[in-house]
């Protein structure tokens, strides 16, 4: 099938994100080469109302990825590529390479895409503070010293978008055991190439995460971007656009 210019983008998952934050330092870039679509997936920004009864990773994985089709069909298009942004957006991405192979070209994961353990504790939501915030920012990126305005500026306004109602709780779902939910995806039967990126300092996620995902994958490829953390985007915005650029005009 020929490739696509239409692109989906998906944000990360941390607390209070939403995509109009998440992309800002890249769409513009692509929307020179690609027609773009970045929602708010379920569970944050504008889509948190209704999402009651979903219960953990996977079952919200397989959820994102029934909002991507129906996107799809609302917009009319047959087949997209799509980057995936870490636990949100990149397990969101793997679960419609698996429901839906057939809408989808290529794809692009970052930092893991969810694949690895889950963190020791639900992030912010036990001490809901400005300064919680600000510190679950700075980990996300390499050196926070050359990002701190525009850090200062997300917390902010992700702390306003945590506090909403239903906020709390649709995230602390994301995180609860799923057991007797929906089964991984399986990685291997995934037959779409898959380019996954991670950032070398990436402070999350380890790199090995990535590179068990790439070796599982029958067409994944892993690049680790020197001097970036787990959000690429940002630390190496050039770098990153190029990468995805490339492959995906493969």
């Amino acid at each position: 099938m020929p490739a696509t210019s239409d692109l989906v983008l998906l944000h990360g998952g941390g607390p209070g994100v939403d995509a109009a934050s998440n992309w800002a330092s890249v769409r513009p870039r692509f929307a020179g080469g690609f027609r773009c679509l970045a929602p708010d997936l379920l569970g944050f920004g504008s889509q948190i109302a209704g999402t009651g009864g979903l219960k953990g990773p996977q079952a919200w994985a397989l959820a994102r990825a029934g909002q991507v089709v129906d996107l799809l069909d609302q917009h009319g298009l047959d087949r997209v590529h799509v980057v995936g942004n870490s636990a949100a957006g990149g397990a969101a991405a793997l679960a419609l390479l698996s429901v839906a192979p057939d809408r989808v070209d290529r794809a692009v994961v970052m930092g893991g895409a969810g694949t690895g353990p889950p963190p020791p504790a639900v992030p912010f939501y036990d001490n809901p503070t400005r300064k919680s915030m600000r510190a679950t920012l700075g980990r996300l990126v390499a050196d926070e010293s050359v990002h701190e305005e525009l850090l200062d500026e997300l917390t902010g306004l992700r702390l306003r978008q945590a506090l909403r109602p239903g906020a709390e709780p649709a995230f602390r779902s994301m995180f609860a055991d799923g057991a007797g939910g929906p089964p991984p995806v399986d990685l291997t039967k995934i037959a779409n190439p898959v380019l996954a990126l991670h950032g070398e300092r990436d402070r999350v996620s380890p790199v090995e995460v990535s590179q068990r995902l790439v070796d599982a994958l029958p067409h994944g490829r892993l690049q680790v971007v020197a001097g970036a953390g787990h959000w690429i985007h940002v630390d190496r915005p050039d770098e990153f656009c190029s990468l995805v650029e490339e492959f995906l005009n493969a």
